[in-house]
């Protein structure tokens, strides 16, 4: 105070009520619960709505100083347990690509997923088993129910997979509950076969099925709009488009890489036939190629691995460690066309109890989320911050196995006719299952009235429309 009253201190003013400023700005005293204060209106308050840190140094600063005032700022923001649990990430993925060992021979290694959701056809089936060999890229469509028991799933195996390519060394896949049931892991062990599972909630481990099946649903898609019919019809010329088409990882198409050359088509037909298939050079030829194929792999992998790592970043967690667990909403109806608007992205926090291979945690879940596999991939982990001012409550959202939660409407709250300029709509106000009624929304009538009828019997209001 005194060098600025001896002028030593030119940026800093003192007004004649021994007011100090910083030019035009008010300056704080170094009082940290009068900080905190200032920082929790500006932050907390129904004026502010939980600001970013930029946002919130934006506002204060054209009004209030203090020395390291951005740094306090960015550390309190931070540190809000509500906006850790709601706020999006907007930094570059966390964690770099781990490419799987290329395998030594066809269909050794192998990966496999379903697609579900599919029309039912008039011959029943509603899925697709999706398995695919690693080193040839080749696939088999197998056309399935979804109910089928592992009885029937064993048996299709075996009838299409076994016989065709023998009994594979190991198996990459998600953890679907037929994969993970004992019956599954009992015939793979008396195949000696080994199972490998991606991380919870972690797809791209198995990122070969996840594109195959990409492909397949275009080329359905396609056979749909131009031949009409059940798609379990096309299914069968699907998988052979699939199979003798390019394919950029192996610089060839899969049937070229199993069989050693493609398979004959309307538009191919003078690479096939007997001059190609015999001859003393043909077993040479066949191994050739499959080292041609482990080469280009291994450059496809380097070059997928330099381009996603690029544009991620390396985090990691200690044992000990607090961390949040992400989670996705599952809306029993559109609001106005969004989805999940209102609903946490995080829950926690959880401790990390072990680290499991490079990029995955083995996290302490409490009994509520005992069936959920308990080992995580880091970029579904967000870092917990912790505040003494923090008073972490059991998480009432009900999860599911799968880390999804359903939001469904609980009561109507009140009602409103909204005027447009040729028609009036009617509108609830709906409270939803694990949102106080503070967060309720306003919806349309009539489609509330069509997906839960119960609500308007419940509340007294089914005479609404009278």
């Amino acid at each position: 105070m005194e060098e600025v009253k001896r002028g030593s201190k030119p940026d800093f003013v003192l007004s004649d009520d021994e007011i100090l400023r910083f030019g035009t700005r008010l300056c704080v005293p170094n009082d940290e619960d009068l900080r905190r204060e200032l920082l929790e209106e500006a932050h907390c308050s129904k004026f502010a709505i939980h600001p970013g840190g930029t946002k919130m140094y934006k506002d204060l600063r054209q009004n209030y100083w203090w020395s390291g005032m951005k740094r306090d700022i960015a550390q309190f923001v931070a540190q809000r347990l509500v906006c850790q649990q709601v706020k999006a990430e907007h930094q570059r993925p966390v964690g770099s690509l781990q490419p799987l060992a290329i395998p030594e021979w066809k269909w050794e290694h192998i990966t496999m997923d379903f697609v579900i959701g599919l029309p039912r056809t008039l011959g029943g089936n509603n899925a697709i088993w999706v398995i695919v060999d690693r080193l040839t890229k080749s696939a088999h469509f197998l056309p399935m129910k979804v109910n089928f028991s592992l009885d029937r799933l064993a048996s299709l195996y075996v009838k299409e997979i076994v016989r065709m390519h023998g009994v594979p060394v190991s198996i990459v896949s998600d953890r679907d509950p037929r994969f993970t049931s004992r019956f599954w892991h009992s015939l793979q062990k008396a195949l000696d076969t080994k199972l490998s599972f991606s991380t919870a909630f972690h797809p791209q481990t198995d990122g070969q099925s996840e594109r195959v099946i990409q492909v397949l649903e275009d080329l359905l898609r396609a056979c749909i709009l131009d031949l009409q019919g059940n798609w379990d019809d096309h299914l069968p010329l699907v998988e052979f488009a699939y199979n003798n088409s390019f394919q950029a990882s192996i610089g060839m198409t899969p049937f070229e890489a199993l069989y050693g050359r493609k398979c004959q088509s309307p538009i191919c037909w003078n690479d096939v036939g007997e001059r190609k298939l015999l001859g003393p050079e043909l077993v040479q030829l066949t191994v050739e190629k499959v080292a041609l194929i482990k080469e280009r792999l291994k450059a496809a992998q380097s070059r997928y691995k330099s381009y996603a790592d690029h544009r991620r970043r390396d985090l990691e967690f200690e044992v000990g460690d607090h961390v949040f667990l992400k989670v996705s909403p599952m809306k029993s109806v559109m609001r106005f066309g969004r989805k999940g608007k209102l609903s946490p992205r995080f829950v926690g926090p959880f401790e990390i109890l072990e680290r499991v291979g490079t990029l995955a945690y083995k996290v302490a879940l409490p009994p509520s989320l005992s069936k959920v596999h308990n080992v995580f991939h880091i970029s579904t982990l967000r870092k917990y911050i912790y505040d003494s001012s923090h008073v972490v409550e059991l998480e009432p959202i009900q999860i599911f196995e799968d880390l999804t939660y359903e939001e469904v409407p609980v009561q109507i709250v009140d009602v409103m006719d909204k005027v447009l300029r040729h028609a009036v709509v009617k509108l609830v106000k709906v409270q939803w299952s694990n949102h106080s009624i503070r967060e309720a929304t306003w919806e349309l009538e009539e489609e509330m009235r069509e997906k839960h009828p119960q609500l308007f019997q419940d509340s007294g209001m089914s005479s609404l429309e009278d």
